[in-house]
C-alpha cells in the first residue's frame, strides 16, 4: 500500500519529519506542539493555550489528508510537566466533549524550551 505524505501550511513544519502520512484509509499525524503556524511562535504560555493550538494543528493535517476531526480514533499526548494533567483535561474536553477517541498520556522525554505538550493523532477515513 503506497503512502502519501501530507503537507499543509496550516500546521508547523520541519525538514526532519512529515506532518502526516496517509496509507490507505489511515492518517497518522506527527506530534504537534502548540506553535501557531501563522506566527511561528508558541500560542501561549499555559497548558490550555498550547493544547488548543496543538489540537488545531493536528486537525489541519487530518483535513489536508482528506479526513475530518470525526475520523480521529486515537490521540497520544506527551506532557513536559505531569502537573499539567488537569489543565490538559480541561482543554481536551472542549475538543472531545462526547464519545472521545482512545487516548494515552505520558511524559515528554526531552525538554524543549517553552513547549508544554506534544499531541499526535490517528484517523481512519472511510
Amino acid at each position: 500500500m503506497p503512502r502519501h505524505v501530507i503537507s499543509t501550511p496550516d500546521a508547523p513544519t520541519s525538514p526532519l519529519y512529515s506532518q502526516g502520512v496517509r496509507a490507505g484509509s489511515t492518517i497518522i499525524v506527527s506530534g504537534m506542539v502548540g506553535v501557531d503556524p501563522a506566527t511561528g511562535a508558541m500560542a501561549g504560555e499555559t497548558i490550555q493555550d498550547q493544547v488548543g493550538q496543538a489540537i488545531r494543528n493536528c486537525r489541519a493535517v487530518i483535513e489536508a489528508g482528506g479526513g475530518s476531526f470525526d475520523d480521529v480514533v486515537e490521540v497520544g499526548v506527551l506532557l513536559t510537566h505531569s502537573s499539567d494533567f488537569a489543565g490538559l483535561n480541561e482543554e481536551y474536553a472542549r475538543w472531545f466533549p462526547a464519545e472521545p477517541p482512545t487516548r494515552y498520556v505520558a511524559r515528554l522525554g526531552v525538554e524543549i524550551p517553552g513547549v508544554l505538550v506534544s499531541i499526535r493523532m490517528t484517523a481512519i477515513v472511510e
